[in-house]
């Protein structure tokens, strides 16, 4: 077989040069880094209906503990069903892909993530070369993402039975300690959580006494518009069987002196 027909097999990514680590790029990659990092937080709070996992909460580049885990993103789940958390790594080199497979928490049964996923530009990663239970979203010029592999491909056009499998299939074991770790953290540089807990329980009540006290309000309204109607229909059945000078007498209208020769 000929070197040409070997090349023709590799994946794409395979015969791509990528151009060496230079402090004149380096700037360039970390921006492009950043921008998939908030695209990936983006991706991540996509609601079931537009194709993404849902998540109520997702941070980018957190520390999950001491065992040196930075995800890029990270996005939790409270979907019955799909209870657990996604990690997002993004990859705008391929030097550093091919390098994240070496890392302790990659191995398995290690590492934060239910569902895993690597983000890169357009052509960067081949879906071959992704370890098991990793998906694939790729990212074009424009920002729009595309899932080529992973538990939310093509999940639109599924039906809930098929969704449901797939979403299940992809499942991986995570280490729920560190993915706790790491909420815990979260919420700790907001301050005083429990300060911010009863000031929302605070606005909920005032909340339910407003839409009372305007349930009072218009039914109050109601009832005034009601009686106004019956008087107004009062009115006018008794102006109907009064006299003229009945009329006169009620609108104040003073009776025209009769003239005289």
């Amino acid at each position: 077989m000929s070197p040409q027909s070997d090349e023709r097999q590799l994946p794409l990514v395979e015969v791509l040069v990528e151009a060496p680590e230079t402090p004149q790029n380096a700037p360039q990659k970390l921006g492009r880094h950043a921008e998939l990092c908030a695209i990936a937080v983006r991706w991540l709070r996509r609601p079931h209906s537009a194709g993404g996992p849902g998540c109520l909460v997702a941070v980018s580049e957190v520390a999950g503990g001491w065992t040196g885990e930075i995800p890029d993103a990270i996005g939790f789940s409270h979907s019955w069903g799909e209870e657990g958390a996604t990690v997002i790594e993004v990859k705008v080199s391929r030097s550093d892909f091919l390098a994240d497979r070496k890392k302790p928490h990659r191995q398995d049964g290690q590492g934060m993530g239910t569902w895993r996923y690597f983000m890169a530009p357009e052509g960067l990663i081949a879906v071959e070369e992704l370890r098991a239970g990793w998906g694939l979203i790729e990212v074009n010029k424009r920002g729009h993402c595309k899932v080529l592999a992973g538990a939310m491909r093509d999940t639109k056009n599924l039906g809930y039975d098929a969704r449901r499998a797939q979403v299940e299939a992809w499942r991986q074991q995570a280490d729920v300690a560190r993915e706790q770790w790491l909420l815990v953290r979260l919420l700790a540089r907001l301050g005083d959580v429990e300060a911010l807990n009863t000031e929302r329980k605070d606005l909920f009540r005032h909340r339910d006494e407003f839409f009372k006290r305007m349930q009072a309000l218009n039914e109050e309204n109601a009832k005034l518009r009601r009686e106004n109607a019956l008087y107004r229909f009062r009115e006018q059945a008794a102006a109907r069987q009064a006299s003229p000078d009945d009329i006169r007498g009620k609108l104040a209208i003073p009776r025209q002196a009769s003239v005289t020769a």
